[in-house]
């Protein structure tokens, strides 16, 4: 098959699978569970995609850590759970501000809406109103104006999980689904993003597979 036919076709079914929304899975590691005074931390950010056996799976991750802005908190139970430290010297060379770090990771996904032909992005968590609220609270201090995200509609794989696999924790979901997951690896934004990723997009192709509604 032409790469352009490829493109052509992962294009329409991203469009048109999800009423013209792109699901983009988010992670986000935070300092509290107050999205208005509580810092971010990490961020992370997994585009999807359709392969050419019309499968939807992982294109690309972004991520970044995220310098607590001005007057955040910072719970230490919180912080003992995720196992960040804010004052570690390594992460102080290379976290970003809130406003460097939504910018990087806001910037490809316009531009992958653009590309499947999309209105805008739709955010895929786990457990994802509680991402969803600290990416608008980051979104409102920066005072970004075009934030390629529905203000309030999510996709939430905890919900999906438990209606496929009889699961809502993260691990067990994953697990559940035949993926592997790594709980020395897990309170990282990135890697709880790229599972989050893998249970959605297994879940999505199960549901095409068995209704045989979605197929080109």
């Amino acid at each position: 098959m032409a790469t352009e036919e490829v493109n052509e076709k992962a294009t329409s079914a991203v469009a048109k699978r999800f009423r013209g929304f792109l699901p983009v899975i988010v992670d986000v590691e935070t300092a509290g569970f107050n999205a208005a005074t509580d810092a971010l931390l990490e961020i992370a950010a997994v585009t999807v995609s359709v392969n050419e056996d019309q499968q939807w799976c992982i294109d690309e991750v972004f991520s970044k850590h995220v310098q607590p802005f001005e007057g955040a908190n910072l719970d230490q139970a919180s912080l003992e759970f995720t196992g960040i430290d804010p004052e570690h010297p390594f992460r102080k060379q290379i976290a970003v501000s809130e406003k460097d770090a939504l910018g990087t990771i806001f910037k490809p996904i316009r531009r992958k809406i653009k590309e499947h032909g999309c209105n805008r992005a739709i955010l895929v968590g786990h457990n994802a109103h509680f991402d969803l609220g600290f990416l608008n609270a980051a979104v409102e201090r920066c005072e970004i104006k075009r934030n390629p995200f529905h203000p309030f509609s999510v996709f939430d794989t905890a919900t999906m999980a438990g209606v496929a696999y009889g699961q809502t924790v993260l691990s067990r979901a994953v697990k559940a689904a035949g993926l592997k997951f790594d709980t020395n690896e897990a309170h990282s934004a990135r890697y709880d993003a790229e599972q989050t990723a893998l249970l959605f997009c297994e879940i999505v192709n199960r549901w095409n597979d068995y209704s045989g509604l979605f197929k080109e």
